[in-house]
């Protein structure tokens, strides 16, 4: 995806690309087009402070945009920060597991704005669908059956199941109303680390280079999502977290 240097007025010799970090909060240049110039490694990734409660649509316009082409942001979901990107891009799944050190065993997870996207890529029973509908939007993550339409690349290999998530930060969620369809996500937690990254200024200098964009909406709890299996029929609790296991009849 990576493109060459633009062309100057003249037409004869490069023109000099700012990096995507000068285009943040308070630029005054025009917003980075990743459309006409193309994503750039190699560079610190954008740095672009948002309101946590009251969100800038245009700075939120510019990072779905740099998503659509097929960059990968960095942001907050209230239980710790994700590295997120286009569920359809066919590096989206290898990139996330790679900058996570992880195989494709581990369940990525879809983050989804609320449960009007979920037949597309879940197969849910009433029961099921009524459990979900209890928790979220919330601090749970659930284990779902993968439809047909999901590809192999972002399910689970052998069990054809796909973590599903309606994240409950406002920042978050108006990311994907601006996107427009769900979003691959995973926890910042980089290789060798013993818990996730929550500071947007050091995800910025660890992953230069790695990724795109990095959404400053303040801080995150450093609490995981609880996760829950719903394949099997009943919910079996995988991992208790924020999410409170009663709410699910688990305990």
């Amino acid at each position: 995806m990576a493109a060459g240097p633009p062309l100057s007025e003249a037409g004869r010799t490069p023109a000099a690309t700012p990096p995507p970090s000068e285009f943040g909060l308070g630029a005054t240049r025009a917003p980075w087009d990743p459309a006409r110039r193309g994503i750039r490694i190699g560079t610190m990734p954008r740095y672009v402070e948002v309101h946590p409660d009251n969100p800038q649509h245009r700075l939120l316009k510019q990072a779905a945009d740099v998503l659509h082409s097929g960059g990968i942001a960095a942001g907050p979901t209230r239980s710790r920060h994700a590295l997120v990107c286009h569920p359809a891009d066919k590096a989206a799944a290898p990139s996330l597991r790679r900058l996570r050190g992880v195989d494709d065993k581990h369940h990525l997870t879809l983050l989804c704005r609320d449960l009007s996207e979920l037949s597309s890529y879940a197969k849910v029973d009433n029961k099921q669908y009524r459990l979900l509908k209890s928790a979220t939007p919330g601090p749970f993550t659930f284990i779902l059956e993968a439809t047909k339409e999901v590809p192999r690349r972002v399910s689970h290999p052998s069990r054809r199941t796909i973590g599903l998530r309606v994240p409950d930060h406002h920042m978050l969620q108006e990311l994907m109303g601006v996107f427009g369809e769900p979003l691959l996500g995973t926890t910042l937690i980089l290789p060798g680390d013993d818990h996730p990254l929550n500071d947007p200024e050091e995800i910025r200098e660890r992953l230069q280079n790695q990724i795109h964009v990095v959404l400053d909406a303040g801080a995150c709890a450093m609490e995981p999502t609880t996760v829950v299996d719903l394949t099997s029929g009943e919910p079996v609790l995988v991992r208790e977290g924020r999410g409170d296991p009663a709410l699910l009849g688990l305990g």
